[in-house]
């Protein structure tokens, strides 16, 4: 299980608006591993994973987008029915909670990767033990 960072961005939700961050990324050399964007009326959140936190934070401060960052997990799975369903049930049953969740697989592919927040950093620390 690998350790990264997710960082959520809160945005008006206005064409050009993600085009923004992503653009500001980009132009740092940093490459988005995972996104998830949602909205309601004119505000929503973009939670993102980055190949380097620590460029993506430089990145981000530079062009004056706030962001809050938070701890999050890794994990490739086999890209199979009940893959997901199996590692669900082993955090649930060290009473993980989760916060956020975000998984993908490319068409074909033989792996999925599932990125997740936890409630709390204890029982992120007995899940992987």
């Amino acid at each position: 299980m690998a350790k990264t960072r997710q960082f959520t961005i809160a945005v008006e939700n206005h064409p050009g608006a993600l085009a923004h961050i992503a653009k500001a990324l980009g132009d740092a050399q940093v490459n988005i591993l995972a996104l998830l964007g949602t909205a309601q009326g004119t505000l929503g959140a973009i939670q993102l994973i980055a190949d380097s936190p620590a460029r993506a934070k430089k990145a981000l401060d530079a062009a004056k987008i706030s962001y809050q960052e938070i701890a999050a997990e890794e994990l490739e799975l086999p890209n199979k029915p009940g893959a997901l369903a199996q590692c669900l049930e082993k955090l649930s049953a060290k009473g993980v909670n989760l916060n956020s969740i975000c998984a993908t697989v490319s068409k074909g592919g033989k792996k999925a990767v599932l990125v997740y927040t936890l409630d709390a950093a204890a029982k992120a620390a007995a899940a992987t033990a």
